[in-house]
Parts: C-alpha cells; structure tokens; sequence
C-alpha cells in the first residue's frame, strides 16, 4: 500500500512504517543461528553452544538490530517511492501499545526534505578578474627574498635598524607584576619580519649594544594570552647585540642550493617564473572563488532545515574544542555550546546548499579527466607521480578531495560566464597581498 507523507511544516515531514512481526521473528532466528556457529561462551566449544544460552544472550540486542534494519528499510522504500530529497537523518518513534497492531509493529519517521533554492538574478553581479603580467622587476624581487631567507649574520658596531638580527633581554609587568610569557632572555628578533607586536618591534630601531629601553605596550583584545589580552604593560627592553644580514652571492652555488642541477643563473630565473606563474593562478583561482562563494551567499534564498543547521553547529564546537586542545587547553576546562556557532553554521548550510543546487541543475559534476589531471598534478611533487596517481585510483574514497576541487572549479568557471567578469590589470605584489579583497557588487544595469 502506498505510504502517505503528512506535512507538518515547510520542510518537516511525517511518514507512518509498520514493520511486520513474522519478518522480524524469521530474521532474528536466522541471524542467530548464524551466531550460534561461533560465538564462544565459557565451558563450550565454538558452535557447540546451545542455541537456547544463545538467544538469552544475545536475543535482545539482535532483535533490536533486526528491528532498525527493517524500519531503515522501509523508510528508504518510502523515499525512493515519493522521490524525496531527505535532509539528515530521520527521528524515528515507535508508537503507543495501543495505536500497534497485533501482528505489526507501528513507528512514525518525522524527517526534513531539502529546500527549494531561490537565486537572484545573476547577471547583474560584477566578479573582477586580475590580469597580470610577471615581469623582470618581480623575478628580481623573487630572488632577493630567496637570498635573505639564508642570509648569515655579522655583528655590526652601530644601532639597529630593519633587517638586523638583534639579541636582546626583556620583561613584561602589569601593575608591576611579571606575567607568563612577559620575560625572554638572548631573545632574537629579526627587524622588519613583523613576528612581534608593531610596538614591541618598533621600540628596537636605534637602539645600541647595552642599551635599555622603557616602554609602554597594549596588548589587542584577541591576543591569545587571555591574561593580557587587552591591557597595556610595560617593558624594559635591552639589546646585548645587533648583527647585521649578509646575503649569499647570486651565483652557481646558490642556484645549485635552489636545486638547479646545471647551477645556470638563467635557469635559476625560469624555475622562480614558473612558479611565480603557479603561485599567481592559485591565488586568481583562490580570489575569483571568494567572489563567487559571497555572491551566492547574497543571491540565495532558502528555507533552512534546522537538523543540518545542528548537524553542523556540532561539527563546529567539535572542531573548535580540538583545536583548543591542539594549542595546550585540558578539555575540561573548554567550555563550548553549539548555539556560539548558529550564525556561522546557518551561512555554510545556506552556501552549501546553494552550491550544490546550482552545481546539480547545471550539472557541472566533475569529469574523471579533469580528477585525473588534479591528482597528476599533485603526483608530480612526488619521486614516483605514476605510482601516486595508482594509490589514489585504488579506492574511490582518496579521490573525494579532487572530485570537489574540480565541481569548484566548474562552478566558478559557470558563474564567470552567467555574472559580468571585470578584467582589471594589477601588479603581481598587489595581487598577492594578503589583504587584498575583491568583492562582488550588484550592478544597476
């Protein structure tokens, strides 16, 4: 007989199962029997147990399994009739003593559907595209921070200034209490790296060898010492040496260190060019998909299902705690609550199922040549790229990561081709800085 599906809210639905009393004794007895072969119990050989000790054993728990099965069962059978897109997992509940019949066993499933998808129209957002042209002057650059990255250090009789090495001793206190992590003693410090606080850092320029220095320092509000997070210390700060960098000459040597094999200068600059080239099409790649990813936030509408929403609120707290523990917290002392995370866990099941509505209607379902090239790619960074590619083709599972980067990739490539895509010429260095955000806008026309 045909299931009927009992709508309670916009997306909540009700189903009712019966799962038949004879299916479920048959399956149990038959489950067992294949236990009885070799479960062990003390004083008897494996498949010598009597079946009687067998069914007081472990009668129950099959059952139960038995009974899971079944309802699992049918509820798929119900999906699969109605077609439905069911959203997590179902809340199944058996039914009052009274409302079962004799020779069944009643239970309702009350479950979420996928939501429709609502885009607005997209061919009004504005993506900006950087062009950019690699030229001699970044290749330079390029290669002068390849050169200081192993610059050796001279001790240098005048004062500090950026890209000196200085040692220094010194002490944090607030209201004239030293604190954990306020002392450091030969500490060294490297100018301009920007490793330290900027007011800790720029207190060192004209300093010289043996002399002290006292300061005030205001820690930010999210600094990751809770302790000083937000107060201002004060430091006495004083320098015992200043060493000035020493880069390596550009020569066959340093090529040969790069692992340039001929130790040629010129193939030293194609290698940094090609990847300068790499480098710049990730971060392309990577820029065009957070335009992307905002515009769909902002164009997508959709009712929530709220078991995906906490479903993934879990998934965040879980996240976050482990990585508390991972930076030194006892998990006792993490106290975390999934309704922090709601907000944060609406947007990406919003985003997610808008991605994917847009991903299945316009099927843009990753190709296996496409996965194939993505993990040909990775492989070559390997000793043996075709022994890689064959480890990742074994099991369908390790090429899950590859198969989202390539339907990421189709989707954006869509999107370009459905929104107006701005070209605008930038500088490697602009496009490459860290800060840099290309926002989408709605356009008026």
């Amino acid at each position: 007989m045909p299931s009927t599906i009992e709508t309670i809210s916009q997306l909540e639905r009700r189903v009712a199962l019966s799962v038949p009393l004879e299916a479920v004794e048959k399956e149990v007895q038959k489950r067992l029997t294949q236990l009885s072969k070799t479960v062990k119990i003390a004083g008897f050989r494996p498949g010598k147990v009597p079946m009687k000790m067998v069914t007081q054993q472990y009668g129950p728990q099959v059952r139960n399994e038995v009974i899971t099965d079944q309802v699992q069962t049918g509820f798929d059978e119900v999906v699969r009739e109605h077609g439905l897109r069911v959203a997590g997992y179902p809340r199944v509940e058996p039914k009052t003593a009274n409302e079962n019949q004799g020779n069944q066993l009643e239970f309702q499933a009350t479950f979420e559907v996928f939501p429709e998808v609502t885009l607005g129209d997209l061919t009004k957002v504005e993506l900006t595209r950087p062009q950019v042209e690699i030229t001699d002057a970044d290749i330079e650059r390029t290669l002068n921070v390849l050169r200081k990255q192993r610059a050796t250090f001279k001790k240098a009789e005048r004062a500090a200034q950026k890209e000196d090495r200085v040692i220094c001793d010194f002490t944090g206190r607030l209201n004239g209490e030293t604190f954990a992590g306020g002392q450091g003693y030969d500490f060294a410090i490297t100018l301009g790296e920007g490793r330290m606080l900027p007011e800790f850092e720029a207190a060192l320029p004209g300093m010289k060898v043996g002399e002290t220095k006292h300061f005030p320092l205001t820690f930010p509000a999210d600094y990751h010492g809770r302790e000083v997070a937000g107060k201002t210390a004060e430091f006495e700060l004083t320098v015992k040496e200043v060493a000035e960098p020493q880069l390596p000459p550009l020569d066959e040597s340093f090529a040969r260190l790069l692992g340039i094999v001929d130790g040629s200068i010129e193939s030293l600059r194609k290698e940094v060019r090609s990847n300068l080239q790499l480098q710049l099409k990730n971060r392309i790649e990577g820029l065009m998909r957070e335009q992307v990813m905002a515009a769909m936030r902002r164009h997508a509408e959709m009712a929530l299902p709220k078991s995906l929403v906490e479903m993934e609120m879990v998934s965040m707290t879980q996240r976050m705690a482990g990585e508390l523990q991972k930076q030194g917290m006892k998990p006792e002392d993490i106290k975390l609550s999934p309704e922090m995370f709601r907000k944060q866990a609406e947007e990406r099941v919003k985003l997610s199922l808008a991605l994917s509505e847009v991903v299945r209607k316009n099927q843009l379902q990753p190709k296996i040549e496409q996965v194939r090239a993505l993990v040909a790619e990775v492989a070559q960074t390997y000793e043996e790229p075709e022994a890689v590619v064959r480890w990742h083709f074994e099991k369908p599972e390790r090429l899950a990561n590859y198969e989202a980067m390539a339907t990421e990739h189709n989707l954006i490539e869509w999107m370009q081709t459905s929104a107006r895509v701005i070209d605008k010429p930038m500088t490697l260095e602009e496009v490459m800085a860290p800060t840099l955000l290309l926002a989408p806008s709605q356009t008026t026309a």
